[in-house]
């Protein structure tokens, strides 16, 4: 079994990188998950958090969880024209 050794945000890069002890190197593009994932400025803004606070979390949300839900239920957003 692998253990991961360190996951963090490479700022040059816009990805959350996780280094195993096997050698694996693991690449998130931040950006492209954004692009498909957020659907507005509040869930883009609960990504960039969980980026920058919480990278570990991060990851295994994109990676084992289900991102598109936990987005629906973390954010509050309601159009203005259907105010």
């Amino acid at each position: 079994m692998r253990k991961l050794l360190s996951c963090e945000f490479n700022i040059d890069t816009a990805c959350v990188e996780l280094k195993f002890s096997d050698g694996a190197l693991i690449s998130i593009d931040c950006t492209a998950v954004e692009d498909e994932v957020a659907k507005n400025m509040y869930q883009r803004s609960e990504l960039d958090y969980l980026i920058y606070n919480d990278p570990v979390g991060y990851a295994d949300l994109i990676l084992n969880g289900d991102p598109e839900e936990y987005l629906k239920n973390v954010t509050d957003y309601t159009p203005l024209d259907q105010l």
